[in-house]
């Protein structure tokens, strides 16, 4: 098919709007490190976890605003009003502070443990409550696991993405067990839940970040099923993650566990019963 005469070539017009690329991105990253030195000193200044990410909230949707992604949410009516599991695809770095602007501050992130060692962002995420998990040595694992459980059969509502990274490739990968063998030994529901936009808006191939709409939609909550714990928890994993593909709009990259993840569950729940 012939090219369109009036319509300049992709990399003509991708260098002609670079200028105004690397313009947002300095100002991208002043925003971000302004608000993110805020945060830090409010979770470090603040009494009480909760003051504590209610100002993270607050400090999420103004930097989120600041650099115009504006953020949409949809189907807050069907979080519980006690204690839930949210479980969601991951596409981009920035999918936890969307969900910290958009969900309610009794939430707490379970975040791989890679992030506790970042300067400045593990002090802040352990300020507001956040649970980091080892996804690679099985002892600690299954130490951190048992951590997790803890928590939630204590009460707490936690959010979870149990791809456990993302990749360059929409699409959603397989889904480890830890949020659904949580969900099943705390008792309470799994509430999937999709985010659009964080890909578009900072990609992991490395691109400039972009403005960009985001939306986070919250489905409706689905109750641990009957049966024996690991089996409870399988199928729970498979019905959130087939939820979520019904209105993700991309591909099915994968559909099985991953071992050493469910051996670290499994490890952190015999622990647990001990």
């Amino acid at each position: 098919m012939p090219q369109d005469p009036s319509t300049p070539p992709r990399p003509l017009r991708t260098l002609a709007l670079l200028p105004f690329r690397l313009a947002f991105t300095v100002y991208a990253a002043g925003v971000f490190l302004v608000m993110g030195l805020g945060a830090l000193l409010a979770a470090t200044a603040l009494p009480g976890l909760a003051r504590r990410r209610a100002a993270a909230r607050r400090m999420a949707r103004l930097l989120l605003t600041s650099v115009g992604m504006r953020l949409t949410v949809r189907g807050l009516e069907h979080l519980p009003p006690g204690q839930c599991v949210i479980v969601s695809n991951h596409a981009s770095y920035l999918d936890g502070p969307v969900f910290t602007a958009a969900l309610p501050a009794r939430f707490g992130f379970v975040i791989k443990r890679e992030m506790a060692s970042v300067p400045l962002a593990g002090a802040f995420l352990r300020r507001i409550g956040s649970q980091f998990v080892e996804r690679f040595d099985r002892q600690r694992g299954a130490a951190d696991a048992l951590r997790v459980l803890r928590t939630a059969t204590n009460g707490h509502s936690l959010v979870f993405f149990p791809e456990g990274t993302f990749t360059p490739t929409p699409g959603l990968l397989k889904f480890h067990s830890g949020a659904f063998t949580t969900a099943v030994r705390a008792g309470c529901p799994v509430v999937p839940a999709v985010v659009r936009g964080t890909r578009a808006a900072l990609s992991p191939r490395g691109e400039l970040p972009r403005p960009a709409r985001i939306e986070v939609q919250l489905l409706p909550p689905i109750e641990p099923p009957e049966g024996a714990p690991a089996e409870r928890a399988a199928l729970l994993r498979e019905q959130a993650r087939a939820a979520i593909l019904s209105v993700l709009g991309e591909p099915d990259l994968g559909s099985h566990v991953a071992p050493v993840a469910a051996a670290n569950l499994v490890q952190g729940m015999g622990d647990l019963s001990e």
